[in-house]
């Protein structure tokens, strides 16, 4: 491939690099928005093909075993033929770009797409933004990786890649660069703006142009009224309470499941555990976008004819915000056990159901108490911008998204104050989003601090410097002279016939004695060694690096492998050098 766009590459390169980065942008904007419109129908596609034959009275069994089937089908997928984790999608965006020099595989280009397809078009739980977004970064990354552009290059390419993606899927452009510039860039400059409209411009063309012009979901919504006011304020605060269950039931039940070591043990009990919950709430059935609509449309009644409970509760004028309370717990869970059991989706779709249900439940529960009157259809977008800023901590990318793929600009001031209030309460318990909480916890998160930034992107490894000479402990003075004499280092590490490192010696500390030619044969290094101020891992972060060398005061320590073998030195000198060139290349225009 490389070798077929050589000609290209050359010709791109001779450009000044702001309109090389342009042409890229178009490109990669024609390839998400492509990608979004193939993902979408081949979603429908299979729901099609599974329930458009449906007389929902006599079949809707089906509703409970289909999604397993899809689980299953999307792990064996994921396990024999592609062969890779694909899960979490903006997560693994935000670590390619920590921890991969923001390099994808190619893969990824078509992987997620396919598993995902499979997935929801059979029921599972989830959504499809995370993929798709996996999906454009993946696109960016490798146009960037095929033409040999630089680091900085493929990380402007990766964003502009997630950002077409959700401008194309949802036809929200300013969304799309409001995602990447909250969530996925950690440094950006004025003049990466451009290719990230551009890029956001033409995916949300090419979606708009093949699948038409219409905005996500329509709605019914009223104009704002200025008594509404401390409601508004009330569901943001609610919200953000939501958002940190959203957040810590999510990765908690997670976690649990995947503790359960025999994968298809795994997958059994949650596509088992996932029916039931389908079975007792159908509005959890796939992306759930259905109950949404109902929601922003003030029609929502249909949506539970089919549950369980409605034969026994529909005479009660609190069945309905009672039912919806259950369904936004439970979404959450039918949505750790679609990823957990094998499946692959996001919770970006998840959030905006959920959210969308909260403001429906709170205005038609304080409807029902009949001390004020509320617009259902307007809490219920709100609510969707108010849990998409706490579960996401995207504030402005919940405005905008939510005011573009409803119509709703005349409600922004809600959209506004409900996104703030959430954003508020859920950063007074929990500092990270659902999509950086494991990788801070792992130490690999980038944020927009560039010091901090700079430390996550520098690597132990890389720093290593191997040009010491090292002697055994059963080695004589006169041997450890000879080996200063051969080198340019005052320190040399002491390693046993393993390579194992048994401590070092400072040539300040033995400087006097090495005159002393008549000691040559009868003093050992064992005895003139001392273990080193502290030891590095080869494995540690940069951060703990830097702790080590704060607490122990040296200027050099040596690095070990996991087996304690000896590798080379790692010097402050060397860091601070590597630190000046990267910060120099994040600060780059």
């Amino acid at each position: 491939m490389q070798k077929i766009l050589l000609p290209f590459s050359v010709w791109l390169k001779r450009m000044p690099e702001q309109r090389m980065l342009l042409i890229l942008a178009v490109l990669t904007g024609l390839g998400c928005g492509l990608a979004t419109v193939i993902l979408k129908h081949a979603i429908h596609g299979v729901q099609s093909l599974l329930t458009g034959w449906f007389r929902a009275s006599a079949d809707s069994l089906l509703y409970i075993v289909y999604p397993g089937v899809g689980m299953l089908l999307a792990f064996l997928l994921v396990r024999y033929v592609i062969k890779d984790n694909i899960g979490h999608g903006v997560t693994k965006v935000l670590h390619a770009i920590s921890r991969n020099e923001s390099k994808i595989k190619a893969h990824n280009c078509w992987s997620s797409m396919a598993a995902s397809s499979v997935t929801i078009g059979f029921g599972g739980s989830v959504g499809a933004e995370a993929p798709i977004v996996y999906t454009g970064a993946a696109i960016g990354s490798n146009i960037a990786r095929v033409l040999g552009l630089n680091y900085r290059q493929m990380t402007l390419l990766l964003g502009c890649g997630a950002a077409g993606a959700v401008a194309g899927i949802f036809k929200a452009p300013l969304a799309g660069i409001l995602f990447t510039l909250e969530i996925l860039m950690f440094s950006l400059s004025m003049a990466s703006v451009l290719p990230l409209l551009i890029t956001s411009i033409t995916a949300t063309v090419v979606s708009s142009i093949l699948t038409g012009g219409d905005v996500a979901f329509a709605t019914t919504a009223e104009r704002f009224l200025i008594s509404n006011l401390p409601y508004y304020c009330a569901l943001g605060i609610l919200c953000g309470f939501v958002s940190l269950y959203f957040t810590r039931m999510t990765l908690f039940l997670e976690d649990k499941i995947h503790a359960i070591q025999k994968p298809f043990r795994r997958w059994l009990y949650s596509a088992i555990g996932l029916g039931i919950l389908i079975f007792i709430f159908p509005p959890l059935y796939g992306e759930s976008y259905e109950a949404l609509n109902a929601c922003l449309n003030d029609h929502v009644e249909p949506v539970v004819n089919n549950s369980l409970l409605y034969g026994a509760l529909e005479s009660s004028p609190w069945f309905l915000p009672i039912f919806f309370v259950g369904v936004l717990f439970f979404k959450v869970v039918a949505m750790s056990l679609t990823n957990a059991g094998g499946g692959v989706g996001g919770t970006f779709g998840p959030t905006l159901f959920v959210g969308g249900v909260l403001g429906f439940v709170m205005a038609r529960s304080i409807n029902l108490l009949g001390f004020h009157h509320l617009p259902e259809v307007n809490f219920a977008l709100t609510g969707m911008a108010g849990l998409m800023a706490g579960v996401m901590q995207a504030p402005l990318t919940a405005i905008f998204l939510i005011a573009e793929i409803t119509g709703g600009y005349k409600l922004l001031m809600p959209l506004i104050i409900t996104s703030v209030f959430s954003f508020a309460t859920i950063r007074g318990f929990e500092p990270y989003s659902i999509y950086t909480k494991r990788l801070a916890k792992s130490g690999d998160l980038l944020t927009h601090n560039n010091d901090r930034a700079v430390l996550v992107l520098l690597r132990t490894a890389d720093l290593v410097e191997k040009d010491f000479k090292s002697v055994a402990p059963q080695d004589t003075l006169g041997d450890l002279v000879q080996a200063i004499s051969s080198s340019k280092r005052n320190i040399f590490p002491v390693t046993d016939a393993s390579g194992a490192l048994k401590g070092v010696v400072f040539l300040d500390e033995i400087r006097e004695m090495i005159f002393e030619r008549d000691r040559y044969h009868n003093v050992w290094v064992k005895d003139l060694m001392q273990p080193p101020p502290d030891v590095v891992q080869i494995s540690d972060k940069m951060e703990q690096v830097m702790e080590k060398f704060e607490i122990s005061g040296a200027w050099n320590l040596p690095v070990v492998d996991d087996r304690q073998r000896y590798i080379g030195f790692v010097s402050k000198s060397k860091i601070f050098s590597a630190y000046r060139e990267q910060l120099a290349q994040l600060s780059q225009e």
